[in-house]
């Protein structure tokens, strides 16, 4: 007997709604000439800005969950367009601190507001984004996010079923 389990599984609702809200805001985005990837830096560079913090770009791809070869791609063109200044951090020359520029900050503001109310229309079956489902949602992602990602499995040590 199959243990393959009926309809579809966690994972594949996981990845097919981070594609649906990335696909969205990617189209939401895309007036202000910004992409899922690139809101995603800069929406948590305005935050840690706001908080007082001018983060590596180290610890945004933290912070992301994005590798860190892809921040320092995002954060050049980034840079290349205006949003973004790059600077040697003083304490570790090997590292790079990230920051909004003026118009960076102007950009990021409205990319928050845009992305806030699509977000709302995408939480709306859970009643928004201030719903008491929303808030169990958040938890259950919360937890999945904070556990650590079990060690992989040798295929050839699996034993037949």
């Amino acid at each position: 007997m199959s243990k393959a389990p009926e309809g579809p599984t966690p994972g594949f609702l996981v990845w097919r709604l981070s594609m649906k809200w990335r696909v969205s805001i990617d189209r939401a985005l895309g007036p202000l000439g910004l992409t899922h990837a690139q809101y995603s830096l800069l929406g948590s560079l305005l935050g840690m800005q706001r908080a007082g913090l001018r983060p590596s770009q180290r610890a945004l791809a933290d912070h992301t969950g994005l590798e860190a070869l892809y921040v320092s791609k995002l954060a050049r063109s980034l840079e290349a367009s205006g949003l973004v200044e790059r600077a040697t951090d003083p304490a570790d020359t090997r590292a790079v601190q990230l920051s909004l520029t003026d118009e960076g900050l102007a950009v990021a503001d409205r990319a928050v507001e845009i992305v806030r109310r699509l977000v709302d229309g995408l939480l709306a079956p859970l009643g928004g984004l201030d719903g008491p489902d929303t808030e169990a949602f958040t938890r259950t992602l919360t937890a999945l996010l904070d556990a650590p990602v079990p060690p992989a499995i040798d295929p050839s040590t699996e034993e037949s079923s």
